[in-house]
C-alpha cells in the first residue's frame, strides 16, 4: 500500500464519485479506478458498493475514511511544520504528555516554553508513557512528561512531583457525600479503567496499588481517555481512580473522594534521552521541576 492510495480512496469517498473525485485529483477517470480496484485487492476487503445509480462506502469503507483521514490530517500537520522549520532555519523541540497531567502544571510549562525562544518551535504530541519512550529514542520528541516509571537505558528520566490519586465516584453514590473512603471500600465497587491501551500504562500502576493492599478491582469497562472514563463514571457505571489534580475539570456529575491510603500516589516523571545535552532541553527540565514545586 502507498501513500497515493488512501489520498486517492479518500478523494472518491468524499465526492461519493469517481468522475468528480478525477476531477478534484486532476487525473483522468479509468487509472483513478483501476488504482482503488488495486487498493481494494491488497486490503482484501471491497471499500464501496458500487451500483448503477450511487457509489456508497461499506462498513469497512467507513472505517478506512475515519482512521485515514486522522492520519492524514497528522501528517498534514507534520509536512506543514517541516516547511516552516526548513523556511525559517527554527529547530524542532517535542514534547509528548499524558492527558491526564494538563491539569497540572504543564499547560505553563507549555506556554513558557513556546515562549521561551524565538528559535525553537515548540511540538505536541499526546500519547501515553510507552509510546512516549519509543518516541525519544526515534527523536521524534525531546522531552516525555508521563505517569509510570519505565526502565529503559537509553532514557534517563526525574520525578518532578508525586501527586495524590483520588476516587472518581458519580454524584449520586453513597461515597460521594465523604471525606475518604479505604482501599477495601473502593475496592468493592465496579470499576472503570483507564487507560485501555496501550500497556504498561496508568492502568497498570492502578492495579499494582490495589493488588499491594491485597485487592483485586472488578473492571466492568475500560477507557482509552481520562475523560471518557470520568464520562462513564457520571453515567453510573462504576467508580475510577484519578490524579487529584483533575478535580479542576469541576464536573458536577462527579465527586472526588480522598483515598486513605498514603500509597495510593502518581508520580509526574521527566524522560528524556540520557545523550540529549541540548540548552533548551536543560532549560525545559528546570522550567518543569520549578513548576511542579509550585
Amino acid at each position: 500500500m502507498q501513500l497515493r492510495h488512501l489520498r486517492y480512496f479518500q478523494a472518491v469517498a468524499q465526492e461519493g464519485s469517481f468522475t468528480r473525485a478525477a476531477e478534484k485529483l486532476h487525473m483522468a477517470q479509468p487509472p483513478l479506478s483501476r488504482q482503488i480496484r488495486q487498493f481494494e485487492e491488497e486490503l482484501g476487503v471491497a471499500l464501496f458498493e458500487r451500483t448503477t445509480r450511487a457509489l456508497r462506502l461499506t462498513e469497512a469503507g467507513r472505517f478506512l475514511l475515519e482512521q485515514s483521514s486522522l492520519l492524514t490530517a497528522r501528517l498534514d500537520e507534520v509536512l506543514e511544520a517541516t516547511r516552516r522549520l526548513g523556511q525559517t532555519q527554527r529547530r524542532w523541540f517535542g514534547i509528548g504528555f499524558v492527558p491526564s497531567t494538563l491539569y497540572g502544571f504543564v499547560p505553563e510549562l507549555i506556554r513558557q516554553l513556546r515562549g521561551a525562544d524565538a528559535q525553537v518551535e515548540v511540538g505536541l504530541a499526546e500519547m501515553t508513557t510507552l509510546p512516549q519512550l519509543e518516541a525519544l529514542k526515534a527523536g521524534r520528541i525531546d522531552l516525555g512528561i508521563g505517569r509510570i516509571l519505565l526502565d529503559d537505558p537509553a532514557i534517563e528520566r526525574r520525578i518532578l512531583m508525586t501527586e495524590p490519586l483520588m476516587a472518581a465516584v458519580p454524584l449520586q453514590h453513597a461515597l460521594a457525600g465523604q471525606a475518604r473512603v479505604g482501599v477495601d471500600r473502593l475496592a468493592r465497587e465496579p470499576f472503570v479503567l483507564y487507560p485501555a491501551r496501550p500497556r504498561p500504562n496508568f492502568a497498570d500502576h492502578v492495579l499494582g496499588l490495589f493488588r499491594a493492599a491485597g485487592h483485586a478491582p472488578q473492571v466492568v469497562q475500560e477507557a482509552n481517555e481520562l475523560q471518557t472514563a470520568i464520562g462513564l463514571v457520571a453515567a453510573g457505571l462504576g467508580v475510577t481512580v484519578v490524579p487529584a489534580s483533575v478535580q479542576r475539570l469541576q464536573r458536577r456529575d462527579v465527586a472526588h473522594v480522598a483515598i486513605d491510603a498514603d500509597a495510593f500516589v502518581s508520580p509526574v516523571i521527566a524522560s528524556y534521552r540520557k545523550d540529549d545535552r541540548s540548552p533548551f532541553l536543560a532549560q525545559a527540565l528546570a522550567l518543569a521541576g520549578a513548576l511542579a514545586k509550585g
